[in-house]
């Protein structure tokens, strides 16, 4: 595992400002409610399984900074944390998912007091990231066998272990393959407008020895065309009852130019991400970022001041662009939605 993303310290939740890479690896302890949900707004933690952890730490947090002895009063201090966190970022599912699971939680929990209910709530954050590294490690394992060797691979964002707690959805498959010995070379998008493939996914690949290139976003169907490509992998922050995926912006034009070139496309995600409740990408919402992030990103401004910005963190790829679905209990194929309600909903 090159990097370890959020820890809990005893009351403190401990991330990598993921902002600083790659120039420094800073580390930040985030004690209150307050300083967590700026910290997932403004990306300092990032990926679906990774906020999804933190909002569950951030609920035990709430517990554990709770005064007094009135576990009503407690449970609204830690279901108010929940709301908040909740409302930091709208797409990756993962959130609400982390958010369900610990108000389930505090109601088994609640008429045993307020020394019951913050115990019982770490122990339940704990959990999920233990759960989250066992899940990244079987979700590698899966995809792996589909990688051959040697493997080149394009990948979009940072979907690897800055994502989750291990080692990461897309980029665990590029681990997992690395581990059992097959030769792997990864063409990292650079991911505009805030360079998470060139910043984030290259600095974590070099910390594992793994062969990177980073490429413009523009340049994806270019080294599709003129190099050895074997597939797509990307992640996800939602995926749809019908296998629809929402991923980072960029992530629908590299299927379109994958289906082109006839190179499988593959989107690796936990279970989590799945939103049965959803029933097609349609429904998804689409998160749109701070303007400034187009127009004055890292500082220079490189829009003139009247021209108007659109900045969609996320994108949809249709179910009938993935070649498959890289889960931890397996891959799935299509047709999802038989796919996704035989094996996940019924489970």
């Amino acid at each position: 595992m090159p990097v370890e993303t959020i820890a809990w310290k005893d009351g403190c939740i401990r991330i990598i400002d993921q902002t600083r890479l790659p120039q420094n690896l800073v580390h930040l302890d985030i004690r209150e409610i307050p300083a967590l949900a700026d910290a997932v707004r403004e990306l300092k933690i990032r990926g679906a399984p990774a906020i999804g952890i933190a909002a569950a730490m951030g609920m035990a947090l709430a517990a554990w900074n709770f005064s007094g002895k009135d576990a009503e009063k407690m449970a609204r201090a830690v279901r108010e944390a929940g709301s908040i966190l909740a409302s930091t970022r709208p797409t990756a599912v993962n959130l609400f998912w982390a958010v369900g699971r610990m108000e389930k939680r505090l109601a088994r929990d609640l008429h045993g007091g307020v020394d019951k209910i913050r115990s019982g709530l770490v122990e339940e954050a704990l959990l999920i990231l233990e759960e989250d590294r066992s899940t990244c490690r079987q979700m590698g394992r899966n995809g792996a066998a589909l990688l051959p060797d040697p493997a080149a691979v394009v990948t979009l964002c940072n979907a690897g272990a800055l994502a989750t707690s291990d080692f990461g959805t897309a980029l665990g498959v590029v681990y997992a393959a690395a581990e059992s010995g097959k030769r792997v070379q990864v063409f990292a998008c650079e991911t505009r407008p805030l360079l998470q493939g060139a910043r984030l996914t290259s600095w974590e690949l070099r910390q594992s020895g793994i062969d990177v290139t980073v490429i413009c976003d523009s340049a994806a169907a270019h080294v599709m065309k003129t190099q050895k490509v074997d597939c797509i992998l990307v992640g996800a922050d939602r995926i749809a009852a019908n296998g629809d995926a929402a991923n980072k912006i960029g992530t629908y034009g590299l299927a379109i130019a994958a289906r082109a070139h006839r190179i499988p496309f593959y989107v690796a995600a936990p279970v989590s991400t799945i939103d049965p409740a959803t029933p097609t990408g349609a429904e998804i919402p689409i998160e749109h970022r701070p303007a400034r992030e187009i127009s004055e990103s890292f500082g220079v401004r490189t829009v003139p001041e009247n021209a108007s910005v659109l900045n969609p963190a996320f994108d949809v790829t249709p179910h009938e662009f993935i070649t498959g679905i890289i889960t931890e209990k397996g891959v799935l194929y299509p047709p999802f939605d038989e796919a996704i309600a035989g094996k996940i909903i019924s489970d």
